[in-house]
């Protein structure tokens, strides 16, 4: 899966991006799910954002697939986007994904399909299951002023309200597929004509709102980004979190989310709306902090 070549020899079209870090639990059966899930040929890269703890590389060369340590950790995009400098030329297309997904078989090849049926998708996301079955909302609306503030204040105490609804809902073709805002980076398809164009991930995103940015700016730069249900994917989230841990990733969720509403709207006129905005974000950050010591104390 390194640098993989067609049956006339030439060098694959395809590539599989994943970041690894510390997932030796998940890593391998991400990297067996990736034939089935193509039939055409896929060059497999593993970004190691921290390769002093793990086995990252055997689990890479094991594959086939190539190993790329990082010495800093600069977060998802960061990683992401270093993988694809390395990329050939030959390369159109990237598979970015969590090392904590399984894909179904076909999976990519459906993604293929419906990309490639448009010169203006630029992204592809497939249906995502969580290791339960469960059904997650892997395809949303980017989120505005109002949608955010309503969801922001009460999608956790009023999970069926309005803005919360229109956020994680989509409208959907007859043949199921829609054109989103932004799709889940836990597993998108993207066109890297587009990626290149907008420059790939904002790498001041460390974690989070990475993949709710590149889906906005490529739609701003008339892209869409196309929902396929016929590709299905399983995000296991295997690996634990303590409950310090889970206090800092909820911290930070919540710092992107304002980063990424300051920056879709910007200007003075806006401030006291963003202020607003980033009381309600930080009363549901708060909330779900403390939810999160109680469960940890039990």
């Amino acid at each position: 899966m390194g640098a993989a070549e067609n049956e006339h020899g030439d060098a694959a079209t395809l590539a599989v991006v994943t970041v690894a870090y510390r997932s030796d639990e998940v890593l391998p059966t991400f990297l067996r799910s990736i034939p089935p899930a193509s039939s055409e040929p896929v060059t497999v890269v593993v970004v190691d954002n921290a390769p002093t703890a793990g086995d990252a590389r055997s689990h890479a060369e094991e594959c086939g697939a190539q190993y790329l340590a990082l010495a800093a950790n600069p977060g998802y995009g960061g990683a992401v986007n270093a993988a694809v400098k390395t990329l050939p030329a030959s390369v159109e297309w990237i598979l970015v994904s969590n090392p904590d997904v399984v894909l179904g078989a076909g999976a990519i090849d459906e993604l293929l399909a419906a990309a490639r049926a448009s010169d203006r998708v630029g992204s592809a996301g497939p249906t995502v299951l969580g290791g339960d079955g469960a059904l997650y909302p892997s395809a949303r609306s980017v989120p505005s002023i109002r949608t955010g503030v309503g969801h922001a204040l009460f999608g956790r105490v009023w999970p069926s309200n309005p803005w919360s609804a229109r956020y994680l809902g989509t409208r959907r073709a007859s043949d199921g597929t829609a054109d989103v805002g932004w799709l889940s980076g836990s597993c998108v398809l993207v066109r890297r004509a587009a990626f290149d164009e907008v420059g790939g991930f904002d790498e001041g995103y460390f974690m989070y709102f990475e993949d709710v940015d590149l889906g906005f700016r490529l739609g701003r730069a008339g892209y869409v980004n196309r929902f396929v249900p016929g590709a299905v994917v399983t995000h296991t989230g295997a690996h634990s979190t303590s409950g310090d841990e889970s206090a800092r990733m909820i911290q930070a969720h919540h710092d992107s989310a304002k980063r990424f509403l300051a920056q879709k709207y910007p200007g003075r006129m806006l401030a006291p709306i963003r202020g607003m905005l980033g009381v309600g974000l930080d009363i549901r950050s708060a909330i779900a902090r403390r939810a999160t010591a109680r469960r940890a104390t039990r």
